[in-house]
């Protein structure tokens, strides 16, 4: 396999593709090699693009929106109509909601 760097050089090539799935023993025709070769190529080659991105000045972000969700106070409601709720629900039993068995 060629010893070159991604940040050099973004081309996988067919040969490596399936190098590395010999090695891993997985089964890999030549047609999915050249398709995993380009896919990787391309994510290379964009990592590549963003390893080039100035970001001295830019803090980094705890969130995306840079805003902090304002959140209801954790209260206890009573106005809740528990018979109303439980009228449209498909299996109830002495006040509870029956459900699935999921676990055997």
């Amino acid at each position: 396999m060629s010893q070159q760097t991604p940040a050099t050089d973004s081309n996988v090539s067919r040969q490596e593709i399936l190098e590395v799935a010999n090695l891993a023993r997985l089964g890999v025709d030549e047609d999915t090699a050249d398709s995993y070769a380009n896919d990787i190529s391309k994510v290379l080659t964009l990592m590549h693009t963003l390893a080039g991105v100035d970001t001295t000045d830019l803090t980094p972000l705890a969130n995306i929106h840079e805003a902090c969700q304002d959140l209801r106070a954790d209260v206890a409601k009573h106005d809740i109509n528990r018979e109303r709720n439980q009228s449209v629900a498909p299996a109830v039993e002495q006040g509870l909601y029956l459900v699935p068995q999921v676990i055997e």
